[in-house]
């Protein structure tokens, strides 16, 4: 429609550019906002504008307007995504978490195979555009329904709204309020006079463990979400040879069942091995399927070019082909993983903020493909060896991690600073562990210091008036 060929094709790429731009800094800001204002005021930000923007891009006369309306679309869907993702994790028990999220992902990956059915059947991109958006109204309907994060309102001691909100639920579910939450709304009533205390995510530069959690975590969502981009290019070929089909539908397909195939693996593996083993052992087939195919690849070609050898290019196509489904298959897994895994761990004044860096993290790894692509493919092969050079950092780095399976969620970050890093394996009976336990971490950070010195200063008024008595 707009000659987007020739010498005018590297416009198509920068419409995902901005698309990827605007998800970034949506994720970052939003998630600033949401820790600040609530979860429930940024979803319906974000759903109001992504209606208005989304209809608009509909309605774009040339390429520039629909890039920049489309920076704007991507920041509202970044405040969508991440206000959902905070209130999912916040409002499950421990148990459930990671099964509503999976949950999520499934219903996520139905609308990614529904979706060329779906273009196939409206023809225009215009219209197709409309039909995508529309569906967000419903998510009105869902903010009127569904209340703020009580959690979050409890964490930023806003006890009035909380009071209110309990209230509310035992109204709607018919319970006793004087015999069923007996002691619960007298003690809020008592501490409704206190300020509300909100967090900014930039108090995590002044912890010990738990800025190290998360930037962890960013660069295993970067890594992660960057050399898929790698394996992707290599399987459907970022040269025509080594194309394994010319059809756009089963590229895309092929792609998906990979990503639905990965988030089916991820439930038992995370079940058994928790979040941490299940994050090393997925980043770990990742580090492997890179190197076997920057490394081995490059031997066969080598040996297939001795005479008399009696292998053939189409032999190491294969072998391609394969580490790039398993590095596909991996790496959307430690991609994924890696976004719940900072949901938990990060306390619940600042998860907003903490899961805005992360998902932003992701963006940046994403962001690579259409640079790639600007680029003409160029520098590909040192984009590969960069990455995989990050998986075996990331391995080494997670085992920094604790382990949040079946762990109470931390309110604020002092309960933040106080997950401990656990074995992979148990301790055997009469082993002294190694690793610091909850009450010697807590003086390692200086929090009983605190605690020591107002007691101090307790005794001593204590003695000063019983000696002037």
């Amino acid at each position: 429609q707009w000659d987007l060929v020739c010498d005018s094709a590297w416009k198509v790429h920068i419409a995902k550019f901005s698309l990827l731009v605007g998800l970034i800094f949506g994720h970052l800001i939003t998630g600033c906002i949401a820790d600040w204002v609530g979860r429930r005021p940024v979803l319906l930000f974000s759903v109001i504008f992504i209606l208005i923007f989304g209809l608009t891009v509909a309605l774009s006369v040339n390429v520039t307007m629909f890039s920049t309306l489309r920076f704007f679309e991507g920041f509202c869907l970044a405040g969508i995504v991440l206000s959902l993702y905070a209130l999912r994790i916040e409002l499950c028990p421990p148990g459930h978490r990671f099964m509503i999220t999976m949950v999520a992902s499934f219903i996520e990956m139905a609308g990614q195979f529904l979706m060329p059915g779906l273009a196939a059947l409206c023809r225009d991109w215009q219209v197709l555009q409309a039909v995508i958006i529309c569906p967000f109204l419903r998510l009105v309907v869902w903010y009127l329904i569904f209340p703020e994060s009580l959690r979050w309102l409890m964490a930023t001691q806003q006890f009035e709204a909380s009071k209110e909100l309990i209230l509310q639920f035992t109204h709607k579910n018919r319970m006793n309020t004087e015999s069923d939450i007996k002691g619960v709304v007298p003690e809020l009533e008592k501490e409704i006079t206190r300020r509300p205390k909100k967090v900014c995510i930039v108090k995590v530069v002044g912890t010990r463990n738990l800025w190290k959690n998360i930037v962890v975590l960013c660069v295993n969502s970067l890594t992660g979400y960057g050399i898929h981009h790698c394996f992707a290019k290599s399987m459907m070929g970022h040269e025509a040879k080594m194309a394994i089909t010319h059809n756009f539908y089963a590229d895309y397909y092929t792609m998906a069942g990979i990503a639905l195939a990965s988030c089916l693996a991820m439930c038992p593996v995370v079940g058994f091995l928790g979040r941490r083993g299940g994050l090393l052992l997925f980043m770990i087939l990742t580090a492997l399927a890179s190197l076997l195919q920057l490394g081995l690849l490059n031997l066969i070609g080598k040996y297939s070019q001795l005479p008399d050898s009696g292998m053939s290019d189409s032999v190491k196509d294969k072998f391609s082909t394969a580490f790039s489904i398993v590095g596909m298959f991996s790496s959307h897994a430690v991609g994924s993983l890696s976004v719940f895994f900072c949901a938990e761990i990060t306390p619940t004044v600042i998860r907003g903020g903490g899961l805005g860096l992360v998902l932003a993290s992701a963006g940046f790894g994403r962001l690579t493909a259409p640079i790639m692509e600007l680029h003409n493919q160029k520098g590909y092969f040192l984009h590969h060896v960069i990455f995989a050079c990050c998986t075996l950092i990331c391995i080494i780095c997670i085992l920094l991690l604790p382990e949040s399976k079946n762990q109470n969620l931390p309110e604020n970050i002092p309960d933040g600073e106080h997950y401990t890093r656990q074995p992979l394996l148990p301790h055997k009976k009469g082993e002294q562990p190694l690793l610091l336990t909850n009450s010697e971490l807590k003086d390692y950070s200086g929090l009983h210091d605190s605690a020591a010195v107002s007691d101090g200063i307790s005794e001593n008024t204590t003695a000063n008036g019983m000696k002037s008595m």
